[in-house]
């Protein structure tokens, strides 16, 4: 059998976008509690990301704009959203309410959600860059993602991650 370099690149990229999505589920939590969604995005479902990117970025020239091309560029984007929570501690206070009761009444954001979402995204990173995957971690593309609700209406942070195997990151030159 016979694998050229197309076929070969997709079904690696598509693994490890598998992987990671694997690798973000299995990070470590703060306060244990998994309010971590994610999701992948191929073909026209992530062009239309992209074109949700566009159209919030207008026709000036900003971050949204410069990244809803990168994203066309890519072959496939991992997004990974956080649904919000209060831990329910005693002492605590990160959140600058006070206590847990405090910031659900304030309703404020507690410190563990963006934190758990954060190490997820270095988790799943981590593996893009031990699989050489070209990708680049943009906020751009989880704000288009939570406003297409691709997440419902539960999730209040998200991040995407376009993926990408080529001979020059697209990526790179931004």
């Amino acid at each position: 059998m016979r694998i050229d370099s197309p076929a070969a690149e997709e079904a690696a990229l598509l693994a490890a976008a598998q992987a990671m999505a694997a690798a973000a589920r299995t990070a470590p939590k703060g306060r244990g509690r998994d309010l971590l969604q994610t999701c992948i995005l191929t073909g026209a479902e992530k062009d239309a990301l992209a074109d949700v990117m566009a159209e919030i970025g207008g026709a000036e020239q900003t971050p949204f704009a410069r990244d809803a091309a990168g994203v066309r560029r890519a072959q496939a984007i991992l997004l990974i959203a956080t649904e919000h929570a209060v831990m329910g501690l005693r002492r605590c206070g990160f959140c600058g309410f006070g206590d847990c009761a405090g910031c659900a009444a304030a309703r404020g954001m507690c410190v563990f959600v963006p934190g758990d979402l954060g190490i997820a995204i270095g988790s799943a990173v981590s593996v893009a860059a031990d699989r050489r995957i070209d990708n680049r971690v943009m906020y751009t593309a989880g704000y288009a993602a939570l406003k297409m609700q691709l997440f419902g209406k539960n999730a209040i942070l998200a991040f995407g991650i376009p993926l990408s195997v080529s001979g020059k990151s697209p990526f790179f030159d931004r």
